[in-house]
């Protein structure tokens, strides 16, 4: 990076800038802040985009192994808004009522929301909400359900990268076997297409079974 001027004479450095006085500390800085966002908005190298592509192709073959072996597939069910969503329920290790969401200075989107204490540990809390373009729930709908709703902070996690996110409603985990699974037409709800790779049929409605592997891949992209 050009100007790291924060190693030299910022707080890593000698402390020399004269800027400290007025932003004590590098990270309140412009330069700061303008360096992280070329960073994370840097060209993705041909090398790494031609890996995923690979990783999410074998994916796909490994969820039709997982029908051939198994029988069935354990997703666990939940509601953003209007929309009923289903991710493989291996991603989900706990289920939490609300908690406060600590903001995070300068983030550069709107899918980070900040930090959540999860049994004393601070973890990164997410909008899946936005980052598939979904409606959130108006008031009119809470009150037009027929059962007592809660509103669930969610665990997930993938091979060491973890996030939590806000659901509005969670069923729990439902097994769906390879005959329930339709592909997604073009006209898919609200929930965006790019993250949904199947449909499932489930009390008379349609959930979006979604892409785990480029959500994780998009969080990880967007956020770290």
């Amino acid at each position: 990076m050009k100007n790291n001027c924060w190693n030299q004479i910022g707080v890593q450095g000698d402390r020399s800038c004269s800027e400290l006085k007025t932003y004590i500390h590098c990270r309140n800085c412009p330069v700061y802040s303008t360096a992280g966002r070329h960073l994370l908005e840097r060209e993705t190298d041909a090398d790494y985009v031609s890996e995923w592509t690979q990783v999410l192709a074998q994916e796909k073959v490994a969820i039709t192994r997982q029908f051939t072996d198994a029988g069935t597939l354990s997703v666990a069910i939940f509601r953003l808004g209007r929309e009923w969503l289903a991710l493989p329920a291996q991603l989900f290790k706990e289920v939490t009522p609300p908690c406060p969401i600590r903001t995070l200075p300068h983030r550069s989107n709107n899918t980070l929301l900040g930090l959540v204490n999860i049994r004393g540990e601070l973890q990164l809390c997410v909008s899946l909400t936005h980052l598939l373009g979904l409606e959130t729930a108006s008031a009119a709908l809470a009150q037009n359900m027929t059962h007592v709703i809660y509103k669930r902070m969610v665990v997930v996690e993938k091979e060491e990268n973890r996030w939590v996110f806000a659901v509005d409603e969670i069923y729990g985990v439902h097994r769906v076997g390879p005959e329930e699974l339709t592909h997604v037409p073009a006209t898919v709800a609200k929930a965006s297409p790019t993250y949904t790779k199947h449909l499932i049929k489930w009390q008379d409605r349609n959930v979006n079974y979604l892409d785990e592997e480029l959500i994780f891949y998009t969080l990880t992209k967007k956020n770290l």
